[in-house]
């Protein structure tokens, strides 16, 4: 596309960021000159063709110098078709096909050749692209990061707005801000949120199939899905409120609130499987929503297995499970899951197994 060299342009502030999507005008005001609209719109169409010359263009910037009232009006227009730029070029294409399905069956094909129809066209595909545009744009992100703790290790996170997360060991989320909301992806592991409130913006945590939408709150999110008989979501409320509902795991999916919503306030706690409805609200045990903030983990009649592969999350306990009695054994008690030297003193006591050394490994076996 040729571009008008438009004097007076107006330049961005260094402090604030350009909006690659001038929400302007797509024609002149109404006390405007008569005729700058059709003006704008005949110099628009002309030099997009091909026949263009080094006269034209001289009369066109002879057009531009005339008033001052012709540079502005042009600029407006020609913001609006450069925003196609950044748009998706399937939602481009498909404006213009609509356009001419709306179009052009009502008219016979010498008039859709007409000057005064191209521009009319040209109108069109220039407002559409315009409100495209203006989606397009709203829908970016004002802020993008990822964060990730490594086995074993722990963070804190501030984010823009005053939030705070608190990362266990093994976990992974991705943030984005966007004008209207803040969204932070849960994709493995768990963490507290401490929301700042902010009524104009929720924030909302994707988890699997399960999302929770607050304002300002203090909760944690749990999702471990490669973790055998951990791979549901867990959401449990500090201080609060939260809405937690089904979704559709896709990019972009909106949160609707389905039969099943779950309204949770300080001290319950809610888990949902990969499938099915959600489990019934319950409270919040006695160790708080997340004691791993402290280094305990506890355990209340869960299969050795499970409680092995929960410690391994945090490092190695050197210690392997081959005999599916033993595997199925329940353990109950409170572990510091940096401690691997007392897991193996406190096991045989606590359950009828014995630890057996063979070929560098540690088994736990039955204790006969």
């Amino acid at each position: 596309m040729k571009r008008a060299t438009v004097p007076g342009a107006a330049r961005a502030s260094a402090q604030e960021p350009q909006n690659p999507f001038p929400m302007t005008p797509s024609l002149p005001p109404p006390e405007d000159p008569p005729g700058l609209r059709q003006d704008v719109l005949g110099w628009f169409i002309r030099r997009q063709r091909d026949g263009w010359s080094a006269r034209d263009e001289s009369a066109f910037q002879a057009w531009l110098a005339a008033d001052a009232r012709h540079a502005p009006a042009y600029a407006q227009w020609e913001a609006h078709w450069s925003a196609m730029d950044g748009i998706p070029a399937d939602a481009v294409a498909q404006l213009r096909r609509n356009l001419q399905r709306d179009k052009a069956p009502s008219l016979p094909r010498r008039r859709f050749l007409t000057p005064a129809f191209g521009m009319a066209a040209a109108a069109a595909v220039a407002c559409g692209t315009g409100l495209l545009a203006w989606n397009h744009w709203q829908a970016q992100p004002l802020f993008t990061q990822a964060f990730s703790t490594p086995r074993g290790q722990q963070i804190e996170v501030a984010l823009p707005d005053g939030s705070r997360l608190r990362l266990d060991t093994a976990t992974r989320i991705e943030v984005a801000y966007y004008r209207q909301r803040r969204e932070v992806k849960l994709l493995d592991g768990q963490a507290v949120f401490r929301v700042q409130a902010d009524a104009a913006r929720p924030f909302h945590v994707l988890a699997g199939p399960v999302g929770v939408t607050v304002v300002g709150t203090r909760f944690s999110v749990r999702y471990t899905p490669g973790l055998p008989g951990n791979a549901g979501v867990r959401i449990a409320v500090e201080e609060g409120r939260v809405r937690v509902v089904r979704r559709n795991a896709e990019p972009g999916d909106a949160l609707h609130s389905l039969p099943d919503a779950a309204y949770l306030t300080a001290g319950e706690q809610v888990v949902a499987s990969a499938a099915g409805p959600l489990a019934p609200v319950a409270a919040v045990p006695a160790e708080g929503i997340a004691p791993w903030r402290d280094s305990r983990i506890s355990f209340v009649d869960t299969p050795l297995a499970q409680a092995l592969a929960e410690l391994e999350r945090y490092g190695d306990t050197g210690l392997t499970v081959r005999d599916p009695a033993v595997a199925a054994l329940r353990l109950s008690g409170t572990f510091d899951p940096r401690d691997a030297r007392t897991l193996r003193r406190i096991l045989p006591s606590a359950l009828p197994v014995r630890l057996r050394e063979a070929g560098g490994t540690t088994e736990v076996v039955p204790a006969r």
